[in-house]
């Protein structure tokens, strides 16, 4: 899967692009309830935001994330899915954009992305299982591991498909 927005930057300033990007989805992820984790996400699309989402519950759920004993609750939607969801309910196109979100996606999420035609993903945080980093690299989306706390990046190049 070829990225269209990355094509038109030099490297050096689509590293800058990258860094505020996921600036951004850090700050977004402020707005979760969710006390265990909070993940922000933003779909970029021709250098524009055209989604935004975070970790929380369904539309009139109550904001409480975790049970009594600190377990998530199974309906907790992923700041992935959100921003998916909310990019579908709009007339905009989530096809060829790339998603910055603060922790890498889960499985189930990977799925969303890549049928929503997302050609690239950078994240800062890895998430404990990485199935569903190795299903975007099989399917040939661009990985970039942003750091952060570091400011490096690790661009993924062994891509398959």
């Amino acid at each position: 899967m070829k990225n269209q927005n990355s094509t038109t930057l030099s490297p050096e300033k689509q590293k800058q692009f990258d860094k505020r990007y996921l600036e951004m989805a850090l700050v977004w992820s402020k707005n979760s309830y969710c006390k265990r984790r909070q993940v922000g996400a933003l779909l970029v699309k021709d250098k524009m935001i055209i989604s935004d989402g975070y970790n929380g519950t369904p539309s009139g759920f109550e904001n409480n994330c975790e049970d009594p004993d600190n377990k998530t609750f199974p309906y907790v939607l992923h700041a992935e899915a959100n921003a998916i969801t909310k990019v579908a309910k709009s007339n905009n196109s989530s096809e060829g954009a790339t998603l910055y979100v603060t922790t890498s996606p889960c499985m189930e999420c990977s799925k969303l992305i890549i049928q929503a035609g997302i050609t690239r993903v950078v994240y800062s945080y890895e998430y404990h299982a990485t199935h569903g980093l190795d299903l975007l690299r099989k399917v040939g989306v661009e990985v970039v591991n942003f750091d952060l706390d570091q400011s490096d990046v690790e661009v993924d190049i062994h891509k398959t498909g």
